[in-house]
């Protein structure tokens, strides 16, 4: 899907593409391509006599792929965060080609930032409004999303060391569940951190890479470079915030499996314990299960009771020593 926004006054008209009439939009401030067509892509390449990137070149890692000049345009790559339809946090890569103050936005899915900041250009704003601007508004969108996806996940995390630090369950076993339920959330939220980290740093390095690819007459622009460098010091702070909640989780991560540990440890203990306070009676009832002719204890009148009575007290010495000496 091709929407391009014009000029009108002090907002921006959405227009949406359509082949078969004259649309006055070969001079938009900003084209936004969704999941283009190759119809879409050549209408917007003869506007503005660029190549549009395929999906397979956009997913490219290279740096030297993601950010490069061209036939007087940028080409800048960001990595972007989405919810998937089961609501996992997944990423995908958006370009931004930004040629004589014009915009053009590739996309292959639909971020919540982009349909915030389409409805804030619709409204009439003060100031003039071309590609860059368009530009810099999408990219606070998203360090403001990414801001509050970091502090939902750093809540969760605080909410998980309460539970990990915090569990009150007396039987081992169920305590072990809860345990390894933590860890499969302390896994998710460490997957999410990691995504975040990645998008912050590819709009860092976009940041870096248009302000000194830019020419004389932006550089000039003390506002624009102003909010440049507000949204670089931005990105920089919360790729420090999701350091230290990447260090958070490998510390509940090592709690975690340090608390497991102990819990399997302890029933291994109860039943060595076990095993040796059984011990002692097995070897009574051993000797006295020994099939000798001569065996005085056989032929004393409370013999048996009296084996019965040695066994219960030879496994209630080493009970009580156990349990004196803090091993139970």
């Amino acid at each position: 899907m091709l929407r391009a926004y014009i000029r009108e006054d002090n907002r921006l008209a959405p227009t949406d593409f359509d082949p078969t009439a004259v649309t006055p939009i070969g001079s938009a401030v900003w084209y936004s391509l969704i999941d283009p067509t190759r119809e879409e892509d050549k209408f917007v390449e003869s506007c503005l006599g660029i190549d549009i990137p395929t999906r397979r070149e956009m997913q490219d890692i290279e740096p030297s792929a993601r950010l490069y000049s061209e036939a007087g345009a940028e080409f800048m790559t960001i990595t972007a965060l989405i919810e998937d339809e089961s609501g996992q946090v997944v990423k995908s890569p958006i370009t931004f080609v930004l040629r004589n103050d014009q915009l053009v936005t590739v996309r292959y899915a639909d971020p919540k930032p982009f349909r915030l900041y389409e409805r804030l250009v619709s409204r009439p704003t003060t100031g003039e409004i071309g590609g860059e601007r368009v530009m810099i508004g999408l990219l606070e969108s998203f360090i403001d999303r990414l801001a509050q996806l970091l502090e939902n996940t750093g809540d969760g995390i605080d909410q998980i060391s309460r539970e990990v630090f915090g569990n009150k369950s007396t039987k081992p076993t169920r305590k072990t569940r809860d345990l390894q339920s933590l860890i499969e959330q302390i896994g998710k939220k460490g997957d999410v951190l990691t995504l975040a980290r990645e998008s912050l740093v590819s709009i860092s390095r976009l940041v870096s890479y248009h302000q000194s690819a830019g020419s004389e007459d932006q550089r000039a622009v003390r506002e624009r470079k102003q909010e440049l460098k507000v949204l670089q010091r931005d990105a920089a702070a919360l790729s420090d915030h999701a350091t230290f909640l990447s260090d958070k989780i490998t510390f509940l991560l090592d709690a975690t499996l340090g608390l497991i540990n102990l819990e399997q440890n302890q029933i291994i203990k109860i039943f060595s314990v076990a095993a040796v306070v059984f011990l002692p009676p097995t070897l009574v009832a051993s000797v006295y299960g020994m099939n000798f002719h001569i065996m005085p204890e056989l032929d004393w009148p409370f013999g048996y009771p009296f084996a019965l009575g040695l066994m219960i007290l030879s496994a209630l010495v080493p009970f009580l020593y156990f349990k004196r000496s803090g091993w139970l």
